[in-house]
């Protein structure tokens, strides 16, 4: 998937395609609970090698859920929450 294209500019770290992906397990999931929520970022991004605080993805996932799982506002939030291994 080297040609995919990348949302936004170089530095980003994730496709549409992973993101689409992501929003609709969120969605699917009905965002009920948020620990539940931040559960999903959490996997998200371990399985692609970055490290999560807990407690930043259960932030994460509370101000995904206000935003209505945007895909702009869920790409922010996975950017800010990945730290490299």
């Amino acid at each position: 998937m080297m040609n995919e294209k990348m949302v936004g500019n170089d530095k980003d770290r994730f496709t549409m395609t992973e993101l689409a992906a992501l929003r609709s397990d969120l969605i699917q999931g009905g965002m009920v609970d948020s620990y539940e929520a931040a559960e999903l970022l959490r996997v998200f991004l371990m399985g692609r090698g970055y490290g999560v605080s807990p407690t930043a993805a259960l932030d994460a996932a509370g101000r995904v859920e206000m935003a209505g799982c945007a895909i702009p506002v869920l790409q922010h939030e996975l950017e800010n929450l990945a730290m490299v291994m």
